[in-house]
């Protein structure tokens, strides 16, 4: 029971409803995923998150403050990045797959609708060499 969500709620000025309607707009998501985000990176830091304007920031590079990027970057393992590239390919192998069989299905419907008195025996269609299933 202990991953509920819990509903939050509180107010902000308009001005600022509209900049964050626009930075939803801007990434192309809801009002509540940016919330949501902002959330989970602050718990993630252990409330250790600074919201700061991208000219500040490029100001703090300037002044050599902090080892600052924007936007932040991560390094990813090569075996991440191989495996994923594994499970793409999987993925594209298992749809082709379901393709396939669906034609197959939709074959044997239409046959069936067009047969409708007369009896289809099961290992007859498999001796037919109209599709082959892998």
């Amino acid at each position: 029971m202990g991953n509920k969500n819990k509903t939050i709620s509180f107010r902000v000025n308009e001005d600022a409803f509209e900049a964050l309607q626009e930075i939803a707009e801007e990434r192309n998501i809801s009002l509540s995923a940016v919330f949501r985000d902002y959330v989970d990176q602050l718990v993630e830091h252990d409330g250790q998150v600074e919201v700061v304007p991208e000219g500040d920031l490029e100001a703090r590079a300037t002044d050599g403050e902090t080892d600052v990027s924007f936007p932040p970057t991560v390094e990813v393992p090569k075996r991440f990045i191989r495996e994923h590239e594994r499970l793409e390919l999987e993925a594209e192998h298992l749809r082709e797959q379901l393709d396939e069989y669906k034609g197959y299905v939709n074959d044997l419907q239409d046959r069936l609708e067009d047969e409708e008195d007369e009896v289809l025996l099961l290992d007859e269609l498999d001796d037919e060499e109209s599709y082959q299933l892998r």
